[in-house]
């Protein structure tokens, strides 16, 4: 690559727990000769995301070009941390040969693709793709999108009523934002929730888009890198809820840390986190777990009442603590509410 040559970025975005880390992990398992860098937004204050990734650090991606952004929603500090952080890793001796963006669950695509007009950086980078991951199981059962006709006729009826739910924006627009659109979790899906889950991205689509599904992150690299789609010069086609707002706001939501004692036993723990999606509405459960009398670390990831968790590591000099970063819609955040739940997966 000479210094010429405009460095291509693709921009993976997708609602909160559809496996965009899990597909990142598999293209730096896979970089095709490439010199990767990496971007993660989180959205919180414990870095979930960016610390998995580290842990698959190699000479393709070496650790110091995985880079966190955690001051708040990527769309929203452009100037504060998006383009110094790009400025940073071309200055770098060796320049990265392809940078992945990980968006936070809750930004906006188009207000990102805006900032690679910014002279300062757009003669050096362009955006090789935006990747929209959605977990087919949840779309095919409409948690995340509306009937079209039926909210077209509500519209009808009554202007003034507000029939988006924050949730249905941010989906909606990624998925106008998107190059290609990945089914996540297919296997959970199966076909007959496939086919819901496209017919539903479908009708949401403002164009014709490739929709693709994914198991646990896998797919040949060279169907999402390399589009060359140069989608900061096509922002006409990517229409967003948001056009007609100088910037938008992430008030519908909200974050909070809770930090438990030593977990007796995963199970309990599991269980109360399920019931915290059942009764209280919370939307992503993550973080690290220590567990009595177990030297590794538990890595937790919660989408609603779905939720993983495995040993990763050793806990080593870290200090051992269990710390999980709670995100749900604003009103449905009540810290004591869900700090007394959580407490009673951790006795034994």
């Amino acid at each position: 690559m000479t210094d010429l040559t405009k460095i291509p970025v693709t921009v993976i975005t997708g609602f909160l727990g559809a496996g965009k880390t899990t597909l990142i992990r598999h293209l730096m398992a896979n970089p095709q000769g490439k010199k990767l860098a990496v971007l993660v937004n989180e959205f919180g204050t414990v870095g979930v995301d960016g610390e998995i990734l580290r842990q698959c650090a190699d000479e393709n991606c070496p650790d110091e070009n995985i880079v966190e952004l955690a001051n708040g929603c990527i769309c929203c500090t452009v100037a504060d941390d998006f383009i110094p952080t790009i400025e940073a890793l071309m200055a770098r001796p060796t320049r990265p040969d392809h940078i992945l963006i990980e968006t936070s669950g809750l930004a906006l695509p188009k207000p990102l693709l805006k900032a690679f007009d910014w002279p300062a950086i757009r003669s050096r980078i362009t955006v090789d793709g935006v990747i929209a991951l959605a977990d087919a199981e949840a779309v095919a059962a409409g948690r995340f999108a509306p009937d079209v006709e039926a909210v077209n006729a509500q519209r009808e009826a009554d202007d003034s009523i507000d029939h988006e739910t924050p949730l249905s924006e941010v989906f909606e627009d990624q998925i106008a934002c998107a190059d290609i659109v990945l089914l996540s979790k297919a296997d959970l899906a199966g076909e007959a929730g496939l086919s819901a889950a496209r017919s539903v991205i479908e009708a949401e689509a403002p164009r014709k888009l490739p929709i693709l599904p994914l198991t646990e992150g896998v797919i040949d690299p060279k169907v999402i890198l390399g589009l060359g789609a140069a989608a900061e010069d096509d922002l006409a086609a990517r229409p967003s809820h948001h056009d007609d707002h100088g910037d938008h706001e992430h008030d519908d939501f909200d974050t909070v840390v809770i930090e438990l004692p030593e977990v007796a036993d995963p199970a309990r723990l599991v269980a109360a986190i399920e019931r915290l999606a059942r009764e209280q509405n919370i939307l992503r459960v993550k973080g690290h777990v220590a567990v009595s009398g177990k030297p590794m670390r538990l890595l937790v990831q919660a989408v609603g009442e779905r939720v993983r968790h495995q040993f990763d590591r050793p806990w080593g000099t870290d200090t051992r603590r269990t710390a999980l970063v709670v995100i749900a819609e604003h009103d449905d955040v009540n810290e004591d509410a869900i700090r007394a739940v959580l407490m009673e997966g951790v006795a034994a």
